[in-house]
């Protein structure tokens, strides 16, 4: 199965559930595609948690949703060595990270001590138990959600953690059309929590998201293009109104997310609009903006999009 095929039967089944998120989806997919993680941003009610669920169930993978809250240990997360009084031995109790999809909802509600518990896995694949590691299942992807308009009793995420997303997806409000689509939908019967009666079928199993990802990761990529990418990078971190730039992980990351997309699109090879599409959710939480910069009410996008607009295109 090629990957554009593929990806169309994944839109045409989560469209069965999801509407006016096409953008999202795409770079959803792009992500799982390219072996990395997301960070999802959107107020409440914009299908975030959908979205992760009806990709899981058409992909076929195990999902698993944590609620993080301010008194979530890390244990809660990976899991913990439990006594048997039966046996009289430890025995372990796996927490919810060993699964394919994880949803981590909220995390920044809470501490970074329970938010660390991810980087070991997001990064190694692995959790530590005890001392002992313990390999994660193929394939393992972290979706995180974080509400942007509520600070009272949250926990930002550090950067470094930040860094450990491929990307990161602002959701927004859906065209009209599409929340009309929505409105008429709910007064039909379709309902979020009941993922069964809109007929979401899986068509891509864990050993189909392999073969593809080994074809995403033979897609060409001309010195052209890596120069294009160390120009948007490098840009970032001379910039006066960015304190902290893009570090070469970013690079890394617009390049595998590059190849996925042209895969995506029925490519053998990335072109510079691949780039230039995916250089927003790519670096947008992997600078950080001078405060005279925000004070003078820049948004982290619009300085990036200015950086990537002010960059040759190579032709």
């Amino acid at each position: 199965m090629r990957v554009a095929e593929a990806a169309e039967r994944v839109y045409q089944e989560v469209g069965k559930a999801v509407v006016g998120q096409n953008r999202a989806l795409e770079q959803a997919l792009v992500a799982i595609l390219a072996d990395g993680h997301v960070l999802l941003e959107g107020v409440p009610g914009l299908a975030k948690t959908l979205v992760v669920r009806c990709l899981a169930r058409v992909l076929d993978l195990e999902f698993k949703r944590v609620q993080f809250t301010p008194d979530l240990m890390p244990s809660d997360v990976v899991g913990t060595n439990v006594f048997d009084p039966r046996t009289a031995e430890f025995a372990l109790r796996k927490g919810p990270i060993f699964t394919a999809v994880l949803l981590a909802d909220e995390i920044n509600r809470t501490p970074p001590k329970t938010q660390s518990a991810l980087l070991e896995a997001m990064e190694e694949r692995q959790a530590t138990i005890d001392g002992v590691a313990h390999q994660l299942p193929y394939p393992f992807v972290v979706f995180a959600t974080q509400n942007p308009v509520e600070f009272e009793g949250t926990y930002p995420l550090p950067e470094a953690q930040q860094d450990r997303f491929l990307i990161k997806v602002m959701l927004e409000y859906p065209p009209a059309a599409a929340e009309i689509d929505v409105l008429r939908r709910f007064h039909q019967g379709f309902r979020a929590q009941n993922l069964e009666a809109a007929g979401l079928q899986a068509v891509i199993d864990a050993e189909t998201l392999r073969a593809l990802r080994a074809e995403v990761a033979a897609v060409t990529v001309e010195d052209k293009i890596f120069q294009y990418v160390y120009e948007i990078v490098s840009a970032t971190r001379a910039s006066h109104d960015i304190m902290i730039g893009a570090s070469p992980r970013a690079g890394l990351a617009l390049v595998a997310c590059g190849k996925a997309v042209a895969a995506v699109r029925g490519r053998e090879f990335v072109i510079p609009d691949d780039i230039k599409e995916l250089a927003l959710p790519v670096l947008r939480h992997r600078i950080m903006l001078r405060p005279e910069a925000e004070i003078e009410g820049l948004r982290t996008d619009d300085v990036l999009r200015h950086l990537v607009e002010s960059q040759a295109v190579p032709r």
